[in-house]
C-alpha cells in the first residue's frame, strides 16, 4: 500500500516539556469520525485571545483521554495560567512534563494527518522509542492562519525509552 503522500518526515528535535494548562472546546473521537474536529477549531476560534488567563497567542489541538474502543478526546485551545474563570463549556487539561519528539509539519493543515500517519506508522517504529503515556499535541505559532496556511505547526509526540538524543 503506498503512503498517503511521498514527502519526507523532517527529522524531529528533542524537548523536554513543561506542567502547563491548555483550555478550550473538546469532543471525543475516532478514526471514522475525526473529520469532525475542523469543526470544533470553527467554534473555538472566537474565543482565542479572550479565554480568561490565557497565556500567549499560541493554539494547540490536544490528544488525550485515549480509550480501548480506538477513541480519544480532542481539545482546540490556548494555554492558560491556571483553570479558574472559564466558561462552563470548556475543557481543561493539565499537561504534566514528558520527553517528546518535535515535528515540524510541513504543508497545508489540510495535510497534517499524512504527517501524523508517518510519525506512527514509519518513524515511530523505527526510532527505537514508544509513544508516552501523556498527551500529545499540535502546536500552531501566534501567527497561523488555517486560510492563508501561513504560520508554523509543530507535532508533539511524548516519547520515552530509546536512544539518549540529544538533539
Amino acid at each position: 500500500m503506498q503512503e498517503p503522500n511521498s514527502t519526507a518526515l523532517p527529522t524531529p528535535r528533542f524537548e523536554a516539556g513543561r506542567t502547563f494548562w491548555i483550555a478550550g472546546l473538546g469532543g471525543r473521537f475516532n478514526l471514522a469520525t475525526n473529520g469532525g474536529i475542523p469543526a470544533l477549531w470553527e467554534a473555538f476560534g472566537p474565543s482565542i485571545g479572550k479565554v480568561p488567563g490565557q497565556v500567549g497567542g499560541m493554539t494547540y489541538g490536544l490528544c488525550c483521554n485515549p480509550r480501548d474502543d480506538g477513541s480519544f478526546e480532542y481539545v482546540a485551545g490556548v494555554e492558560v495560567s491556571s483553570p479558574d474563570g472559564l466558561p462552563s463549556s470548556f475543557r481543561c487539561i493539565k499537561v504534566e512534563p514528558q520527553r517528546y519528539a518535535v515535528f515540524v509539519h510541513a504543508g497545508d493543515v489540510s495535510t497534517l494527518h499524512e504527517t501524523f500517519h508517518r510519525i506512527w506508522h514509519q518513524w515511530l517504529p523505527a526510532s527505537g522509542f514508544q509513544a508516552g503515556h501523556a498527551p500529545e499535541f499540535e502546536r500552531y505559532s501566534a501567527d497561523f492562519d488555517p486560510v492563508a496556511g501561513t504560520g508554523t505547526v509543530e507535532i508533539w509526540l511524548p516519547v520515552r525509552g530509546g536512544a539518549d538524543a540529544a538533539a
